[in-house]
């Protein structure tokens, strides 16, 4: 819409709606953050009104510009946008903001709000998501834009000064400036005022030459002059080899005679006196959730006009798509995320080794899923060679080129975390990330926000105990494994050898509503014969009997990854001695919660008084599987550097200690 044109009352009044509206939401909960709303309400007007192409009856049409609220404590704002706008956001969900069971919680959450492209809670991940969808965007383009074009929109953000002071913005800005990711445009309201007060207590620093530095065209302008956005926002879509930030300088908490530029306005309701002092001042009535005549005509207007655009795409998009029918059952490849029925047996047929590192196992098989399940894309944190997650044969990701499979995320763990949320959200991609395991502490901020969403997203996490030895305690992970188990949705699978790594990576593939972090090792690992032994394919139950006994057994070893064939070894020792000893894998704790009981008892039987657990970290959560009186071996302490396996016999993961532990703790 061309409001160039429009009248200068009518577009005042239109902003103030927005705002409004937002502070009596915010109002009625008692709760919330009005300063935003009220200082960005002429910048989203802007923005929605005349450049952002959406359809509130298909909130998921590809081709819609992505709009990321990355300030996410604003959201009053959004939901007013999503509700004057036309999604399905009623007046009644925006009077039940912050309230049990309404679609407009304390921060937006994807999934549960229509129109809301990702989860913004923690300050700068939305910034970094919207890095994933402008690098999904790239690479999908460059898929479909065969017959005419797909795929090619604008994704915009609204952050502000905390989220300019977090880290992953740093390493996110680095990152999208370094690929010249040219579809981003973001808007940072500079108010300079957070929680404690003025940011001059806190942050100094000259925001546009760092964003400069980054490779980022840098504006600036004054946040309530409608012509300078317009202008702004203009020269960042002609921009296509850089990122854009406007920097516009506002008011948090603009039109409040007594809270404007203040840092009450952040987090604190206006109350019924100051907001009635606002409206006043503003020429608003003194009426609740108040939504004018013509202001409401002038949003249907805008979403009339869209049609239009949104028709012309779905007649190329059947042309294009559709019309050819290889590009057309590509296209379903990637927005299903469609896996071969029979990829674990594929995955399966890679390996040739009696012995070999779960880490190699999977990096061979990677190979296979990047040629089955076209929507699989992704890299390391400066780690491939090690954690063996490159997809040979298939071009790096750089600026220019996305053609290719592999992204190199630079030494920058929290943005990639983030970034495979923002490619996964964008939905039509499978993201992967992979470093070490003891670094998954820089990658958990965003793991727990792609459990929180339902994302698929894949972390592969290497060097996953004390067996990486020489390295030390700086790189040995111990809680580590018992710290991601306790992230709600979080599919945690530590696969015993390379046939349980194929069955993992499976698992992986299938979980569609979630993460998995595969856990794999850096040192070889005994391939399990599975013409003896139980299949992989039992792996889907997260714990099953491996090896097993005549009759009831007497004593159960359960185990994850490495320590599988630990158990086994220990297993055979006590069965010469006369033991009825059954052997478990236990290579995901989540799979196995969601059994019945009836298959738990199965595996673990209740009336069985000797059960061991064994695993190189932490013996925290095993206590729920062997009760007080079972044996938990495993490292409640940091680790050494040395050689692996001089680091196992001092920390007594080795099977001359576990038959000793056995021994003592029995007496057999």
């Amino acid at each position: 819409m061309d409001t160039t044109k429009l009248d200068k009352a009518l577009a005042e009044k239109a902003v103030n709606t927005i705002k409004m509206l937002s502070v009596d939401a915010i109002d009625k909960a008692n709760s919330g953050h009005p300063g935003l709303p009220m200082g960005c309400s002429d910048i989203a007007f802007v923005l929605w009104n005349e450049f952002l192409r959406f359809n509130p009856k298909d909130p998921e049409w590809p081709n819609r510009d992505r709009f990321v609220l990355s300030a996410g404590h604003g959201s009053a704002l959004v939901y007013s946008l999503l509700h004057l706008y036309g999604f399905d956001l009623s007046m009644d969900e925006i009077k039940n903001f912050r309230q049990w069971g309404s679609k407009t919680p304390g921060h937006p959450e994807y999934g549960h709000t229509p129109g809301i492209e990702t989860t913004t809670g923690p300050l700068g991940q939305g910034f970094a998501n919207g890095v994933g969808m402008a690098l999904a965007e790239r690479v999908l383009a460059n898929k479909f834009n065969k017959n005419g074009t797909v795929i090619d929109h604008f994704i915009y953000s609204l952050a502000g000064d905390g989220d300019m002071m977090e880290g992953i913005t740093s390493e996110a800005a680095s990152i999208a400036g370094h690929l010249g990711l040219g579809k981003l445009i973001y808007v940072y309201d500079s108010n300079q005022i957070t929680i404690e007060g003025d940011t001059n207590f806190t942050f100094s620093e000259d925001v546009g030459k760092r964003f400069e530095a980054y490779n980022w065209q840098v504006l600036n302008v004054d946040g309530y002059d409608h012509r300078a956005i317009r202008e702004a926002i203009i020269a960042g879509q002609k921009e296509v080899n850089r990122p854009t930030m406007i920097i516009a300088k506002t008011i948090i908490g603009k039109g409040s005679p007594n809270k404007a530029n203040s840092a009450s306005a952040h987090g604190e309701a206006m109350g019924a006196e100051e907001t009635a002092l606002t409206k006043k001042a503003i020429g608003f009535p003194d009426e609740t959730f108040y939504v004018p005549e013509d202001a409401k005509e002038l949003f249907s207007n805008r979403v009339e006009e869209l049609k239009a655009d949104y028709n012309s795409w779905q007649a190329t998009f059947e042309k294009a798509i559709k019309g050819d029918s290889e590009l057309s059952t590509f296209w379903d490849a990637h927005v299903g995320s469609i896996v071969p029925s029979d990829i674990e047996e594929k995955l399966l047929a890679t390996i040739t080794k009696d012995s070999i590192a779960t880490r190699a196992a999977s990096g061979d098989m990677m190979q296979v899923v990047a040629k089955e399940v076209p929507a699989l894309i992704g890299g390391s944190a400066d780690l491939a060679p090690s954690t063996k997650t490159a997809i040979k044969g298939s071009p790096s990701i750089a600026k220019g080129e996305f053609t290719g499979k592999n992204i190199h995320f630079g030494i920058r763990e929290h943005a990639m975390g983030a970034m495979m949320n923002g490619m996964a959200v964008y939905d039509g991609l499978i993201p992967y990330g992979s470093t070490f395991l003891v670094f998954s502490d820089y990658v958990r901020p965003a793991i727990r926000l792609s459990a929180l969403m339902n994302l698929q997203a894949i972390y592969v996490f290497t060097h996953d105990s004390i067996f990486v030895g020489e390295d030390g305690p700086t790189h040995e992970p111990v809680e580590h494994i018992t710290s991601l188990r306790i992230i709600p949705n979080l599919q945690v699978i530590r696969p015993a050898d390379a046939t349980e790594t194929a069955a993992a990576w499976k698992a992986a593939l299938d979980k569609k509503d979630g993460p998995t972090a595969l856990i794999l090792t850096r040192q070889n690992l005994p391939v399990i014969d599975r013409t003896k032994y139980a299949s992989q394919s039992n792996l889907k139950k997260g714990a099953y009997t491996l090896a097993d006994c005549s009759g009831t057994p007497d004593m159960v070893i359960m185990a994850s990854g490495s320590e599988v064939s630990l158990a086994m070894e220990a297993a055979d020792m006590l069965t010469a001695k006369g033991q009825k000893v059954r052997v478990v894998s236990f290579p995901s704790v989540e799979l196995f919660e969601a059994q019945d009981e009836g298959y738990k008892d199965s595996v673990i039987p209740r009336d069985c008084k000797k059960l061991v657990a064994i695993e190189a970290g932490s013996t925290l959560g095993w206590y729920k599987y062997i009760g007080r009186d079972g044996l938990a071996i495993g490292i409640d302490r940091f680790g050494a550097s040395a050689p692996a396996k001089e680091v196992a016999k001092h920390y007594g993961i080795n099977v001359e200690d576990v038959l000793k532990k056995i021994e003592e703790k029995w007496g057999l």
